[in-house]
């Protein structure tokens, strides 16, 4: 993701006045986009769940090299891409794990998290995909916490429209 989660987390601690030390600690960065689609919950998470067929369909241009390493189908899956947005490059080996309609991604190397939300809606399914992952301290890290979140919901909204022709489609 641009600016974060390919740097490791660098916490500057500053001395107080009285005693003890000042945590110019890192933020939490966050990037959350929602769409409707007109099918039930469990066709878009049996969607969401196949990373060897159907995910290799739902990314942009802005991924490549996209492997699964191990399983390929829901918990337990390991997935690798190179991710390119924003001038910034990083490799991601992402785990994942399922919890009541969630499918979180997470990255072995870094703080970076993909989290999949599937409910029930009036006309289908309301899906959420919110990427977070540990900013930048500093200066560096507002500008990051500004600007990272509206190139990534750009990405987002992108995948989630092929997930609403995807699952339209079959």
């Amino acid at each position: 993701m641009p600016g974060g989660p390919g740097r490791w987390s660098r916490r500057r601690l500053t001395p107080r006045r009285h005693g003890g030390w000042h945590n110019w600690g890192v933020s939490r960065v966050v990037a959350r986009s929602t769409a409707t689609i007109q099918a039930p919950p469990e066709r878009v998470l049996e969607l969401l769940r196949d990373y060897r067929d159907a995910r290799p369909r739902l990314l942009t241009d802005n991924y490549s090299a996209y492997q699964v390493v191990e399983g390929g189908s829901g918990d337990g899956t390991v997935i690798a891409y190179h991710f390119a947005a924003g001038g910034r490059e990083r490799d991601y080996r992402l785990r994942v794990s399922e919890d009541q309609g969630a499918i979180r991604e997470s990255d072995e190397l870094s703080s970076f998290q993909n989290t999949w939300t599937v409910v029930r809606a009036q006309s289908g399914s309301a899906v959420t995909l919110e990427s977070s992952w540990n900013g930048a301290g500093g200066i560096g890290g507002i500008f990051e916490g500004l600007f990272a979140p509206m190139g990534l919901r750009r990405i987002q909204a992108s995948v989630l429209n092929r997930l609403v022709e995807q699952a339209l489609r079959e």
